[in-house]
């Protein structure tokens, strides 16, 4: 069966995307991998109207909004290869079945790509967090920290202080703050330290500090990283999209409708942004999903750019 568009990745972008097609009617099928990027986190926060749910427990109440409407369908698989086929596109799963729409959402999101430190890996999303915005108020007045990775930590460093008063900067070896930022961080009351972590204490996922290469234990709640991420799928590429070069990895190219370089392909959530947020991902499918609406239903020449 042709459908008019395939979606492919169910969490908060896909299925913002899939709701507004199956609204107009159309055809739509979601693959799924049921991989999500924010599967280890315990609540979303700063979703409107979500706020403190399970990321898992939203992704199913939507997934059942969205099969109420006849037009949608769903497959739990990985999506292996597209490729453009007559007037629109095939997409393979793992187990070799082969799918054709006329428009494409890849909201396929991206995986992190954390740091190479002993005990981080089984506190993400709990102790170990990427972003304060999503989970500083459940760590408010605890002692934080940054784990650099980037330039970008000091950044982090200088928001951090709205949500605690002990804040520490571990350059890590990875940045050398300048003058500027050491006088702005210092401003803040953030601390810097320049040895080197070795690993994390405490009995996962509570974190009770990290362990320096001197051998100093510096107490912690919650530490904060920014991880470099990779695109979680490999048909952007297989499709000849155009990427930029974000803050934390590549991005997929979008315009203001979210479609990509290639006509008929749209993009959207944190595959197709810079920035994070579970309320832009969903922002981004809705967008997606309305733009490849009306691209099926309007003349080419009528169609906005």
């Amino acid at each position: 069966m042709s459908h008019d568009v395939i979606v492919i990745g169910g969490s908060f972008a896909g299925l913002s995307a899939a709701m507004q097609l199956a609204r107009a009617r159309r055809r739509v099928l979601v693959v799924d991998a049921g991989r999500p990027r924010n599967r280890f986190a315990r609540a979303s926060h700063g979703f409107f109207g979500q706020d403190g749910k399970a990321p898992a427990a939203i992704i199913e109440i939507a997934r059942a909004q969205v099969q109420a409407y006849p037009t949608a369908q769903f497959i739990d698989a990985e999506a292996t290869e597209a490729r453009q086929h007559d007037d629109g596109f095939e997409v393979s799963i793992a187990s070799g079945a082969t799918y054709s729409a006329r428009r494409l959402v890849l909201a396929s999101g991206v995986v992190d790509e954390l740091p190479e430190l002993s005990g981080l890996r089984e506190r993400w999303g709990a102790t170990v967090l990427h972003c304060p915005y999503c989970h500083g108020f459940e760590v408010a007045g605890g002692r934080l920290a940054v784990l650099a990775t980037a330039a970008s930590a000091v950044h982090q460093a200088l928001l951090l202080p709205d949500w605690s008063e002990e804040v520490t900067l571990f350059t890590n070896g990875a940045i050398e703050p300048d003058e500027a930022q050491r006088a702005a961080l210092d401003a803040r009351g953030v601390r810097i330290e320049s040895t080197p972590v070795q690993g994390l204490l405490g009995e996962p996922p509570r974190l009770d500090g990290v362990r320096l290469a001197d051998g100093r234990v510096v107490p912690l709640d919650a530490l904060f990283t920014a991880s470099r991420t990779r695109q979680a799928s490999p048909l952007a590429e297989q499709l000849g999209c155009a990427f930029d070069d974000g803050p934390f990895g590549p991005v997929i190219r979008t315009g203001d409708r979210k479609e990509t370089t290639v006509p008929g392909v749209f993009a959207a959530g944190d595959a197709a942004r810079p920035a994070h947020n579970a309320t832009w991902a969903s922002s981004d499918g809705v967008t997606a999903g309305i733009a490849a609406h009306q691209s099926l239903a309007l003349p080419a020449p009528l169609v906005a750019k």
